[in-house]
């Protein structure tokens, strides 16, 4: 049976199935990583789309039992060139295939994934169907035109923890805002000696302020940031109260709480070799992206906000921080996982506002 992906403006795309058979709709987005299949897989951020891998040969190290960036699998399908049945790799626990079985994602293999990608650099990110049981082809792109939006959905429930739970450490103490936060995260926390109070999204100010903490990090998760009113108006409480740190979905509620504006990129940033240029030491870095939402640097103004870091391939904003509160942000993922370790210093920066240091 052949596997179908159909796409919102008609554009079918056959091949074979693997992974779980089912029919799954979505947001259909590309990585660029020639590595790290798993953690993207992990990643909570890609909630709500199907996935498409630039790089040809995906699962030839297969899938290991360590370098999960969640409990399970978000992501609503799975699109790659050759699918590697015969993993080679002395940590490889299971094929990928076998992984997205248990996980429930369908996916397809043996498609142009290089056409799909260029397809998708030109007209932008759609809608799409994936379907690894068959089906008639005009029905599922009609599913295609019809299924939600990314925006208006309410993702980042489906990924944030619903209770709050402490991981001990002899430092300082960070009330991580759980939006769908990437397990990396935490470990970079956990290398500093950081105390970590991990809370729902929908905690209030009080609530958090309840913990005492030296500092607050918005984690990174799925979706448009308007989408998290909530949380928006929490940080807004916040402001000032405490240093405050975001990553990604963090970041961009950071300004939209500060009163700047956030919108939908063609095609986003996906991948783990994007030029980051920090404009206060001209140093450029190569970092690990997922986003497909930018924060509009012409709505900073009269915000208090600085520009603090750019993208060099569109000059997107990749960084933020406040003229004169304790409160920056990036766009990108400085604890990587994929990717390079560039930028952990990013961490090391939060650390040092928490002392009272920048």
């Amino acid at each position: 049976m052949q596997a179908i992906l159909a796409l919102e403006d008609g554009t079918i795309f056959t091949g074979k199935p693997f992974g779980a058979r089912t029919t799954k709709w979505g947001e259909v987005v590309f990585n660029t990583g020639m590595t790290g299949y798993q953690e993207i897989l992990t990643d909570p951020s890609y909630c709500g789309q199907i996935v498409v891998m630039t790089y040809p040969l995906i699962g030839n190290y297969g899938i290991n039992r360590e370098d999960f960036e969640a409990h399970k699998s978000f992501v609503r399908g799975f699109v790659v060139r050759e699918d590697c049945d015969l993993p080679s790799n002395w940590r490889a626990s299971y094929k990928i295939g076998d992984f997205l079985a248990r996980e429930g994602v369908p996916g397809i293999a043996g498609i142009d994934t290089r056409a799909l990608t260029r397809h998708l650099r030109n007209y932008g990110t759609m809608r799409g169907v994936i379907s690894t049981v068959g089906g008639d082809v005009a029905e599922l792109v009609e599913q295609a035109k019809n299924c939600p939006q990314l925006t208006g959905q309410q993702l980042v429930p489906e990924v944030a923890t619903t209770g709050t739970f402490t991981i001990p450490g002899s430092g300082k103490r960070v009330v991580l805002v759980d939006l769908g936060s990437k397990r990396n995260i935490i470990r970079s926390l956990q290398e500093r000696g950081c105390e970590i109070v991990v809370v729902p999204p929908h905690s209030t100010a009080e609530e958090i302020l309840a913990h005492n903490p030296d500092g607050i990090l918005l984690s990174n998760g799925p979706g448009d940031p308007v989408d998290v009113p909530e949380t928006i108006a929490t940080v807004r409480q916040l402001l000032g109260k405490k240093p405050l740190f975001g990553i990604c979905l963090g970041h961009q509620v950071l300004a939209l709480a500060l009163g700047a504006k956030t919108y939908k990129m063609k095609f986003g940033h996906r991948g783990a070799n994007h030029p980051v240029k920090d404009l206060a030491t001209g140093r450029v870095y190569i970092t690990s992206h997922n986003h497909g939402f930018s924060v509009d640097e012409s709505s900073m103004a009269g915000c208090g906000l600085m520009v603090t870091h750019i993208n060099l391939n569109d000059n997107t904003v990749e960084g933020m921080r406040h003229a004169s509160l304790p409160v920056f942000s990036v766009q990108y993922h400085p604890e990587a996982a994929p990717g390079p370790h560039d930028s952990t210093y990013i961490f090391d920066q939060f650390l040092q506002m928490m002392n009272g240091e920048v």
